[in-house]
């Protein structure tokens, strides 16, 4: 199913997986920071009934760049509510941090409401697996159409030349989603975290390789924000109306390809 895409000036982007420790909370608020810094001030979206976003806003110097902290985890309150949410006034992006234990309905609603999705993935046997499992998830029931190619992968907490890292690589090679970027495993991002600060925040000297990974996952989000606007008006010149998604069949496709997936932790 496509998106609902809100205005041309807001790009929705979901960071998800509904497996702990992913690090979906350090990836959204590296990216609340990275856009920060650049210019507009973005939206964090903490739906985690942890809260472990806002307490990193909290913890955020007041000298910083700003970034606007709004509460998606209140009982009662629903991804669709999201489809009219326009965030901060000042806001181009606005990012939402999803818990890991998540509903099918809240699920589906969320991954409706983006407009690119952001999977984070560590290279561990368990993690593959879940990952697998998920994005099976994705395709067949949420209705993520990949073809649409508002789905990445960023490998994170990855440590090169090990086993594991082959063995991510072995998985993200058998599907049709593209892995964007592999963030190392740095204490860079935990020492950032513990200041509310994002790593291209930190000293140059000592985050350049990290910063270059989160550049190009911040690159590709780009290039989606404007395929997203030329999009709009493409449609507003021929249509008045909202375009509306309709259901994809990539089920034989994504069957196959889960099961080989499922196979390489076994190898």
């Amino acid at each position: 199913m496509s998106s609902a895409t809100g205005p041309t000036s807001l790009h929705r982007v979901v960071v998800l997986n509904p497996k702990g420790g992913s690090g979906k909370t350090t990836l959204a608020t590296n990216l609340a920071s990275y856009y920060a810094l650049r210019g507009a001030a973005p939206t964090l979206v903490d739906c985690d009934p942890q809260g472990f976003g806002l307490r990193w806003l909290e913890k955020r110097p007041a000298d910083r760049p700003v970034i606007h902290g709004m509460r998606g985890y209140d009982e009662g309150v629903y991804a669709s509510a999201l489809l009219t949410l326009k965030g901060h006034p000042d806001s181009s992006v606005m990012i939402i941090d999803l818990p890991a234990a998540i509903s099918y309905e809240r699920l589906h609603a969320y991954t409706y409401v983006a407009d690119s999705i952001l999977l984070p993935i560590q290279p561990s046997a368990i993690d593959v697996h879940a990952g697998t499992r998920f994005i099976a998830e994705l395709l067949l029931d949420a209705r993520v159409d990949r073809n649409e190619r508002r789905l990445a992968i960023v490998a994170n907490r990855v440590r090169e030349r090990t086993k594991s890292f082959s063995m991510l690589m072995r998985f993200l090679t058998s599907l049709r989603i593209p892995m964007i970027a592999a963030l190392r495993d740095s204490q860079n991002f935990v020492h950032a975290a513990d200041q509310g600060l994002g790593i291209c925040e930190m000293p140059a000297h000592k985050v350049k390789n990290d910063l270059a990974q989160l550049s190009a996952i911040v690159s590709w989000l780009d290039k989606r924000q404007l395929a997203l606007i030329a999009r709009a008006a493409s449609r507003d010149a021929s249509s008045p109306g909202v375009l509306e998604g309709g259901p994809v069949d990539d089920s034989p496709d994504a069957e196959e390809e889960v099961g080989a997936g499922v196979g390489l932790e076994a190898r």
